[in-house]
């Protein structure tokens, strides 16, 4: 997944996306993480 994630931002439209990840918390204590591609815009509200 992460070489087609990388060829997309690398095609012409790349400048307005970002790969944003963030760390949840789970309820039983332990975390994960979330990763996306946004638009820069969305990036900040995403990591909120």
């Amino acid at each position: 997944m992460a070489k087609k994630v990388v060829a997309t931002l690398k095609s012409a439209d790349s400048k307005q996306y970002t790969k944003v990840i963030n760390m949840v918390k789970n309820a039983k204590g332990s975390y994960s993480f979330e990763e996306r591609v946004v638009g820069k815009d969305e990036a900040k509200s995403f990591l909120k």
